[in-house]
């Protein structure tokens, strides 16, 4: 039976955008799990079938604990003769593949994801873009979850673009139609559970609270179409990853009593049922996922027209596009979606259209068996 290891630093990344797939190929292959598990993530039982194996792999930069991991996985894959390795985000690509090309792994597959770098300026840029060569170069396999990213990184001189493989339309995973779509109980629920009104209009954001998601242009501009607005209410969900927080309610100012925080959820799909506009004005992404979940409950976007979210939504027919840092151009879109209920209808269900016909979670993990088994042929 062949052998796959999967590896990302976080077990987020496998549970949340590997986790269907990988289920699905453990069915026909002998499947490895690697990540920085704890000792809930090895005992849930959460990919049955998958055996999950804990590695240090740290998500930021620390040379000594890098190379100590680096010396660990080559060690690992030696001796295990995997056929193919996958790694999926920065990190995790860096070490794996550069350990799997020393332990002559043939097959190297890495899911390129978000390049940190693009937000970046000067000497910090070219690291990180350093970085990404090394991991390209030793791969053999390179997958992105949309076609825009694979032109900005031809542009960037990173790849060709026949080096890159998209499968379908894009999306790392998919969308799950029977978990993300509309729900009249689910929003009548979460409004009373968090305050707001029936008649409230809902804006939502769903993700990392980093300035690199453009959650304080966000705040500034909410702040802005509050005092406009009475009835209007910013649900912020997601941990903060950067010491942002007395930022954020600065830039909310007096419209902080109309926006309500909610940590990390596994229940993202409650919050999109109860939104009106799901906002994303990201200065990077290679996808947006989120996008295309909220879509999928009928909730058109504003988002950053950046590379990623230029695949995630289509321009004035699923929702509105904006300029990365462009705050005012953030409060009039969200201002005209809220002003505009037959508009808000209208991109909310072509949006819903779109992501079940192109982004279903069925047709992204079908197309991702079938790669492996061309791939592993």
């Amino acid at each position: 039976m062949k052998k796959i290891c999967f590896i990302a630093a976080t077990p987020l990344t496998l549970r949340v955008f590997m986790r269907n797939h990988i289920s699905c190929l453990a069915k026909e292959y002998e499947v490895t799990a690697i990540g920085n598990f704890s000792l809930d993530d090895l005992t849930d039982n959460w990919l049955p079938g998958v055996r999950l194996v804990a590695f240090p792999i740290r998500r930021n930069i620390s040379i000594f604990f890098d190379i100590l991991a680096l010396l660990k996985l080559v060690n690992f894959f030696y001796k295990e003769r995997f056929d193919a390795v996958h790694s999926v985000t920065p990190k995790a690509g860096l070490l794996a593949m550069t350990a799997a090309r020393f332990a002559h792994t043939p097959i190297r597959i890495h899911s390129l994801s978000g390049q940190v770098w693009a937000a970046r300026k000067g000497l910090f840029r070219a690291l990180l873009k350093s970085i990404d060569r090394i991991t390209i170069k030793n791969s053999t396999r390179l997958l992105s979850d949309s076609f825009s990213q694979i032109t900005f990184l031809a542009n960037e001189g990173l790849v060709k673009t026949e080096q890159v493989e998209i499968l379908g339309s894009g999306s790392i995973c998919g969308v799950d139609p029977n978990r993300f779509q509309p729900n009249a109980d689910l929003r009548r629920t979460v409004r009373d559970t968090l305050g707001i009104p029936d008649v409230g209009l809902i804006i939502l954001f769903v993700g990392r609270l980093n300035r690199d998601k453009g959650i304080l242009d966000l705040a500034e501009a909410f702040s802005q179409l509050a005092r406009q607005r009475d009835d209007v209410w910013l649900v912020v969900v997601g941990g903060y990853e950067e010491d942002i927080g007395d930022d954020f309610d600065r830039y909310c100012g007096g419209a902080l009593t109309r926006v309500r925080r909610v940590g990390h959820t596994d229940s993202p799909e409650h919050y999109m049922a109860a939104a009106d506009v799901f906002a994303l004005p990201s200065y990077r992404e290679s996808f947006g996922l989120t996008v295309i979940e909220a879509a999928a409950c009928g909730v058109p976007s504003v988002a950053s027209r950046i590379y990623g979210l230029t695949d995630s939504v289509v321009e004035g027919k699923t929702g509105l596009m904006i300029a990365p840092g462009d705050v005012p151009a953030i409060r009039d879109c969200l201002m005209r979606l809220c002003t505009d209920s037959i508009l808000r209808l209208r991109l909310g269900n072509a949006a819903k259209t779109r992501a079940n016909l192109e982004f279903s979670m069925h047709k992204v993990t079908t197309e991702f068996v079938a790669y492996y088994e061309r791939v592993l042929k």
